[in-house]
C-alpha cells in the first residue's frame, strides 16, 4: 500500500488545526481488459451462488483469514457453512451468517480497486491508504459515497451539518445494526452518518492475481487488521 503523508498529518493534528481531506476512489481495472472480463464473470458467479465456479476461480492458496489454513477447501466451507462448525449459540443463525459472507464477497468485488507494485489488483480502493501508527485502525472508517449527509442526530429528520465525500472518519463505538453511527471528522466535528456509507478500514478486502498461465484468480478475501 502507498503511504499518504497528508492523511497522516491530518489525523495527528489537533482539532483546532486539523484539515479535512478527501480521497476519491479511482477504479484502475480498466487498465487491463482481461481483468475486467474476469471480475465481471466472477461477480456473475457470485450473484448466482455458483459455488463450483466461485471456488474454481480462486488461487490454490487463497488467503481467507489471519491464522486459518486458507485454500479452496476453506473457501468452500465458508460459502456453504455447515451449522455444526459454529458455536452452539450461533447455529440458529447459520443461514444469516452465510448470506452475509456471500453479500460481503459480492460487495467487495464490486468496489473500485488499484494495482499494487506486484501487479495484484486490490479492492476496495481505500485499502491503498496507509493510516498512522498512532491511530487504531479498528475505529477508522472510509466514507464510500459522495455528498453523504452528516446530521446533528441519528435520523433523517435531524438537521444537516454538512455533506461528506470520501473522507476517513473516526467511530469510537460502532453500533452493529444501527442505521446511523456517531462519527468524528478529522477536524474534530461530531455528527451522525448512515451506516450504508461507512466501510471499516480493517473491513473486507479482496485481491486478484494472475496465475503462471496468465489467468486471473481470486487470491485474497479477508477481513481484520
Amino acid at each position: 500500500m502507498k503511504l499518504t503523508p497528508l492523511l497522516i498529518a491530518v489525523l495527528l493534528a489537533t482539532p483546532a488545526l486539523a484539515n479535512r481531506q478527501t480521497f476519491p476512489p479511482v477504479d484502475e481495472a480498466e487498465q487491463d481488459p482481461s481483468l475486467q472480463a474476469f471480475r465481471t464473470e466472477l461477480l456473475a458467479s457470485v450473484a448466482a451462488r455458483d459455488i463450483n465456479r466461485v471456488v474454481g476461480s480462486s488461487c490454490p492458496d487463497i488467503y481467507l483469514s489471519h491464522g486459518g489454513s486458507g485454500g479452496p477447501e476453506e473457501f468452500q466451507a465458508n460459502l456453504t457453512l455447515d451449522p455444526e462448525t459454529l458455536d452452539e449459540s450461533l447455529r440458529d443463525h447459520a443461514d444469516e451468517i452465510r448470506d452475509a459472507y456471500w453479500a460481503a464477497l459480492e460487495d467487495t468485488l464490486s468496489q473500485p480497486g488499484y494495482f499494487d507494485d506486484q501487479g495484484e489488483f486490490w479492492m476496495p480502493y481505500q485499502w491503498k491508504l496507509t493510516l498512522p501508527a498512532s491511530l487504531d485502525p479498528f475505529v477508522a472508517y472510509y466514507v464510500t459515497g459522495e455528498n453523504v449527509t452528516l446530521r446533528q442526530g441519528p435520523s433523517r429528520s435531524d438537521s444537516v451539518l454538512g455533506q461528506i465525500s470520501h473522507e476517513v472518519v473516526i467511530i469510537s463505538d460502532y453500533q452493529e445494526g444501527a442505521d446511523y453511527q456517531l462519527v468524528r471528522l478529522t477536524d474534530g466535528t461530531p455528527g451522525y452518518m448512515h451506516s450504508d456509507f461507512l466501510w471499516s478500514m480493517v473491513g473486507y478486502r479482496a485481491a486478484l492475481a494472475k496465475a503462471e498461465n496468465g489467468d486471473w484468480q481470486l487470491c485474497t478475501f479477508v477481513t481484520g487488521d
